[in-house]
C-alpha cells in the first residue's frame, strides 16, 4: 500500500520522496483502515492458505468484546502520563482539561490516558480507577459551567463530612482499650518520705549504761 501513496520515500533515494506528499494524518489513517479491512483481511495468506478474516471466524470462536464501543476506545489509549489536579483542572501540553468530577480531587495525583491524534479530551484515572473524561474547552465542542464545578465541589465536601461523622461515631462506640496502660503507682508510706527534721522521735529514752 505505502509505495502507491503520494510522498512515499523508497530506500536509496537519500530521503527524497518519489512524489510530493499530499495526505494529512487523518487521510493516511483512513487509507490504512480501508486497506486492512478490504484488502489484507480478505487476501489468502501464503502459509495458512486462508484469508485472515476467514481463519479468524472459521472455528466459530467468538472473541470477547467490551459491551460498548467507547470501552474499546478506552482500551486503545496506551499513551499515559501523571498529573496533579489543579483548582482549574489538569494542565497537559499547554492545554487545560476540565471536568466537574475533578473538582473533588484537587491536589491529587492522577493518571491521564489520551489519543495523540485527538487533543480535545483525556481520560482520567485515580489509583487505577477510572474517574472521568476531561475536555479542553478550546478544542472540544462541550463546555463545563462554573455552576457544575461548584456543585461538584460542594457534593465532595458533603461526602467527606459524612465520612468523618461516621468514623467519629464508630470511634466513640468502641470500648476503651486499657491493655497497655501503665500500672497504678504503689501507695507510699508518708513516714518514709518525711524530711529528716520532721521525722517522728521515739518517746522511750535510752542510756548508754543500760
Amino acid at each position: 500500500m505505502l509505495p502507491h501513496l503520494p510522498g512515499y520515500i523508497p530506500h536509496g533515494t537519500g530521503g527524497r520522496p518519489t512524489s510530493p506528499p499530499a495526505l494529512s494524518l487523518e487521510q493516511l489513517d483512513a487509507v490504512l483502515g480501508r486497506y486492512l479491512i478490504e484488502d489484507y483481511h480478505c487476501r489468502v495468506h501464503s502459509e495458512t492458505g486462508q484469508a485472515p478474516a476467514a481463519r479468524w471466524i472459521g472455528a466459530g470462536w467468538i472473541p470477547r468484546a467490551p459491551a460498548r464501543g467507547e470501552d474499546l476506545d478506552l482500551l486503545l489509549l496506551t499513551a499515559a502520563t501523571t498529573r496533579i489536579v489543579q483548582r482549574d483542572g489538569i494542565r497537559f501540553q499547554g492545554t487545560r482539561y476540565i471536568s466537574p468530577v475533578l473538582a473533588a480531587y484537587v491536589s491529587e495525583t492522577v493518571t491521564i490516558r489520551y489519543d495523540p491524534r485527538d487533543a480535545g479530551e483525556v481520560r482520567v484515572y485515580h489509583q487505577d480507577t477510572y474517574l472521568c473524561r476531561a475536555i479542553a474547552p478550546e478544542l472540544a465542542a462541550e463546555t463545563v459551567t462554573l455552576q457544575q464545578l461548584q456543585q461538584a465541589r460542594g457534593a465532595r465536601r458533603a461526602a467527606l463530612k459524612q465520612q468523618l461523622r461516621a468514623r467519629r461515631s464508630l470511634a466513640d462506640a468502641l470500648p476503651t482499650d486499657d491493655r497497655w496502660a501503665p500500672p497504678p503507682a504503689p501507695a507510699l508510706d508518708p513516714a518514709e518520705h518525711m524530711p529528716a527534721d520532721r521525722a517522728p522521735r521515739h518517746r522511750l529514752r535510752t542510756y548508754a549504761t543500760d
